[in-house]
Order: structure tokens, then C-alpha cells, then sequence
């Protein structure tokens, strides 16, 4: 088989990408409606739906990292044309992540009452519990989408996804007007109306990306294994061998930034305020790294099945190439906009400025995080997940995290300390993951 020219495999990688990219996209940028929208009603409200996501991000990043390892799967069967096998991995998936929503789910609400330990604010937290509760209803139609959406990716099919991603996203904000402030006759739940719409927003998502997939011809070469074909315990054990390590990976990486949230909440809540801001904002091109992440996993995995070294390594690495064009852009406008941009969210001059500093750090780790997350997405596509979760317990919890502590406590830095450390823990698994990629994709059998 012929290798393709690095232009062809940008060409390729885009294709696959971009409505990642615009789908992932869209998720955050609801994040940032809500929090611009939130931040219209003050420190304290924007300060509860940041706790508020912190806290529910851990639940959520468990379940999409199992949710992923279908992805891999799916794109290494499909070129291996094993139809039956695919019809089936959707079912097991689907099961899969109702059981994983109950369980996370149930040990959400029992923590409950541990989170007045957490020092935050008491007006805050007033605040934080009613949010909170709301979002995580809405983690059961957002895992049965998950599901859907990994398997299509699975089979090279981004595109409608990000269709119904990107409609659900324009219902959420337009439900975000009506609900938080009470606009047309509506009721105004301030905060509580902006995880009403998501969750009136993600169950909508299901039934739109559910109905595309059944009655579409995407799904009819493998419909009838899908019942057909008994339950394998083995088929539970791939996707758990593979989502474990990934929701590991996942929950170190958003873990540091969950425990610098709960850190800087007790420094104040203007300080929560702007970590807030500038996170939603780093968010947005971390989710277009996150795209091309994807792109390398679902082209990784194809090649894999293709018995293809060369282009299963030119894939991974114009994706990384491709990243860092992304990432370079967002860094230099974190660098010379932040004060604008934070601007957006809030009107206090003393949290904006708090912001465009944190935003300036994360303008240093740009390359490093878009370098990262796509060599973790490639080697996803290999299949290995277990030593790159080791590199990332060593970078985030080892390095990043104890380095923030000190530097934010002992040094006097406050949050920008916090942020030091993890732009440092960024780069060292930036660092390793590239190198282990390196070193796998030349040895790995095929």
C-alpha cells in the first residue's frame, strides 16, 4: 500500500476533525454561555456554577473515557470488515454506559454531603447544591449520546453528530434566556435555569442522534447482529480494558484542574470567578485539539486494521502538526486579548484582570496541551491506554499539582501559582506521550 503525501493525511485528518472540532465546540461554548450569562448575575452565582461544573466534570470525564474505547475498536473492525462484531459492540456499549451512568451517578448524589468540607464560600455553596443536582440528571442522556456518537466516530461518520451536537448547543443557549433571567413570560431560575436547558437540551440530543442512526443506511450492514447476537462477557472486558485506563487518563488530567478549582475557591470567589473565565476560554482550544485527538485515534485504528506502519504513523503525526497551527493561533490570543475577552463574562475590573494573568499563563501551555491530547488520541487508536495513564499520574499528580500547591501557598503566587504548576505538568506529558507514540507505533505488530 502506497503512503500518502503529509498534505493528504492534513486533507484526511480535517476531514475527520472538524465536525469533532465544531461538535466538541459546541459543548463548550454552551459552558460559555452559561457562564456569560450566569456572570451577568454576579461573582457569587459564577462562583457557584464553577464549583458546581468542578465537581460534576469528574463524574463526566469517568464516563466519556469509557465511553471512548469503542472508537478504537469499531475502526480497527470496520477495516477488517468484521460486521458482526461491530453490530454487536453498539449494544454492549450502550449497556455499558447506562450501568456506568447509575453507578457515577448514585455515588454523586452520595457525596453530597461531604462537599461542605470543601471550604468554599457558604453563599456559594447555597447556590452550588440545586445547580448540581440538575446537571447530574442530565448525565444519563448524555452518556447514551456519548455511545451513539463514539461508535459513528468509529465508523469514520463525524459529521452528524456534530449536527445534532451543534443543534442541541443552539436550543441550550436560546433555553438559557428564556430560563435564567425570565425573558417572554417565563419563570427566572437565575442559576437553576442553566442546568434546566442542558438537561432539556442533552435528552433531545438522544433522541435526535438515535433516530438518525436506526433508520439511517450508516447502521443497516450491521442491524441485525445487533440483537442477534447473545451478550459476551469478553466484549464487556475489551471496553472496559480499554475505558478504564482512558477515564484514569482523562480524570488525572481534569482531576488537576477540579482540585485547582476547589484550591483557588479558598483563596476567594473573585479568584474562582476569573479561574473560571479562563479555563472556559483555554477549554475552547483544548476542544479543537481534543477534534484532531479524535481524528488520530479513528485513522490510527484504520490503519492498524490495515496493516499500514507508515501511514498509521504519518496520520498521528500531521495530526500533531495540524494541532499546533490550532494551538499557536489561541495562545497568541490569550497573550495579547485576555482583558478583552474576559471582558465578555464579567464586568468587574478587579476579576478581569485576575483573568487575563491566568490567561497569559495559558498562552504558555498551548502547544504543550494540543501536542498531548492528540498523541494521547493516537495512541488510543493502538490500543494503549496503560502507560500513558502512568504518564499522566506522573505529570499532573507528581509534578503539576504539589508544584501549583507550593507556588500558589508558599510563594505567595495565589492562583497563578496553581496555574504555573499545571502548565508544567502539561509539558511533561506532552513530552512523554509524544516520545512514547514515537517508540510504540515502531514496534507495535501489526
Amino acid at each position: 500500500m502506497s503512503t500518502l503525501s503529509l498534505r493528504q493525511h492534513i486533507g484526511l485528518n480535517f476531514k475527520l476533525a472538524y465536525p469533532v472540532m465544531l461538535s466538541q465546540l459546541g459543548h463548550i461554548m454552551v459552558g460559555v454561555a452559561d457562564s456569560v450569562m450566569v456572570g451577568r448575575l454576579g461573582t457569587e452565582p459564577l462562583a457557584a456554577a464553577a464549583f458546581g461544573n468542578s465537581i460534576w466534570v469528574v463524574i463526566f470525564v469517568i464516563g466519556y473515557g469509557i465511553s471512548q474505547a469503542v472508537t478504537p475498536i469499531v475502526a480497527r473492525v470496520h477495516a477488517e470488515k468484521k460486521y458482526r462484531m461491530i453490530g454487536s459492540m453498539l449494544r454492549h456499549t450502550l449497556a455499558l454506559n447506562l450501568m456506568v451512568t447509575v453507578v457515577l451517578g448514585g455515588l454523586m448524589f452520595a457525596a453530597w454531603p461531604f462537599l461542605d468540607r470543601l471550604d468554599q464560600e457558604p453563599a456559594v455553596m447555597t447556590l452550588s447544591y440545586p445547580y448540581l443536582s440538575i446537571i447530574t440528571w442530565s448525565f444519563l442522556p448524555l452518556m447514551i449520546f456519548q455511545g451513539f456518537r463514539q461508535f459513528m466516530e468509529g465508523l469514520s461518520h463525524t459529521f452528524e453528530p456534530m449536527l445534532i451536537s451543534l443543534s442541541a448547543n443552539f436550543l441550550n443557549i436560546g433555553l438559557n434566556w428564556l430560563l435564567i433571567y425570565g425573558n417572554w413570560g417565563f419563570k427566572a431560575y437565575g442559576l437553576n435555569g442553566a442546568g434546566i436547558a442542558t438537561l432539556i437540551s442533552r435528552t433531545l440530543m438522544v433522541v435526535g442522534i438515535g433516530y438518525y442512526l436506526w433508520r439511517s443506511g450508516l447502521f443497516r450492514p450491521f442491524r441485525p447482529y445487533f440483537f442477534a447476537m447473545p451478550w459476551r462477557r469478553d466484549f464487556f472486558g475489551k471496553l472496559l480494558q480499554l475505558g478504564i485506563p482512558t477515564s484514569v487518563q482523562m480524570l488525572f488530567e481534569v482531576g488537576a484542574f477540579v482540585i485547582a478549582a476547589i484550591w483557588i475557591g479558598q483563596i476567594s470567589a473573585e479568584a474562582l470567578a476569573a479561574h473560571q473565565i479562563a479555563l472556559n476560554l483555554a477549554s475552547i482550544s483544548f476542544m479543537l485539539a481534543s477534534g484532531l485527538g479524535a481524528a488520530a485515534t479513528i485513522r490510527v485504528g484504520n490503519q492498524r486494521g490495515l496493516k499500514d506502519r507508515d501511514n498509521l504513523r504519518m496520520a498521528a503525526f500531521s495530526a500533531i502538526l495540524l494541532s499546533l497551527v490550532f494551538m499557536g493561533v489561541a495562545g497568541i490570543l490569550f497573550s495579547t486579548q485576555g482583558e478583552t475577552l474576559a471582558h465578555l463574562y464579567i464586568d468587574e475590573g478587579h476579576v478581569i484582570n485576575a483573568a487575563a494573568a491566568l490567561l497569559l499563563i495559558a498562552a504558555i501551555f498551548q502547544l504543550s496541551d494540543g501536542t498531548q491530547v492528540v498523541a494521547l488520541g493516537a495512541l488510543r487508536g493502538l490500543e494503549d491506554v496503560r502507560i500513558p495513564t502512568v504518564i499522566t499520574l506522573f505529570a499532573y499528580w507528581i509534578i503539576g499539582i504539589p508544584l501549583g500547591y507550593y507556588m500558589a501557598f508558599y510563594l505567595d503566587f495565589n492562583e497563578r501559582g496553581i496555574w504555573y504548576g499545571l502548565a508544567v505538568g502539561l509539558t511533561i506529558s506532552a513530552i512523554l506521550l509524544l516520545a512514547r507514540f514515537q517508540w510504540l507505533s515502531k514496534k507495535i505488530k501489526l
